[in-house]
């Protein structure tokens, strides 16, 4: 029996030694599929990380540009409130006791542009105050001159108008910019 014995120790030794050489195996497969596993979790983790990266660098231009439309919108919105205001205001101009020099003034600027005026048309609630400052010159109501004055030479050939109004309008161009620095700040 001792040979049997030898065997079956022999055997079980071989046994042990495989199961041994299968655990070590299973180990390495194991920790190479950790391995490999955690390789692609971090891989995956980059590029979900790059992604997000991205759309956050993409939802802040939008931003920035929703920010610049919104600005500018508002500032268009602005300045459109600033100049009816002013509008308002000219309209209004008439109705201030210095009006009759400021029509004046518009009067003697429109004279040296149109020497030779014929005839000089104001709206119907200035022709009072125009009668008063010429003698010289036809006064003839007209309802589409708004603070200031229109003359005519050369029989309705020639002509100049000087109001409030078209003079805010030539220099709207010009004052558009500061007007926009004032209500942005910028």
């Amino acid at each position: 029996m001792a040979l049997d014995r030898l065997l079956e120790n022999e055997a079980q030794a071989e046994i042990e030694r495989v199961r041994a050489d299968a655990r070590a195996r299973a180990e390495q497969i194991v920790a190479d599929a950790r391995a490999e596993a955690q390789e692609l979790v971090e891989s995956r983790s980059r590029v979900l990380d790059k992604q997000y990266q991205a759309g956050l660098t993409r939802a802040r231009s939008s931003a920035d540009l929703e920010l610049n439309a919104a600005r500018l919108s508002a500032g268009e919105e602005g300045i459109a409130q600033v100049y009816g205001l002013v509008e308002q205001q000219l309209r209004d101009i008439g109705r201030l006791p210095e009006y009759r020099e400021i029509l004046g003034r518009l009067l003697n600027e429109a004279r040296q542009a149109v020497p030779a005026a014929e005839v000089a048309e104001v709206n119907p609630s200035d022709v009072d105050i125009l009668r008063s400052l010429v003698g010289d010159l036809e006064v003839r109501a007209n309802p589409g001159i708004e603070g200031g004055v229109r003359l005519i030479s050369q029989g309705g050939k020639s002509g100049i108008t000087n109001t409030l109004m078209g003079r805010l309008h030539t220099l709207r161009g010009g004052l558009t910019p500061e007007v926009r620095q004032l209500l942005t700040g910028e």
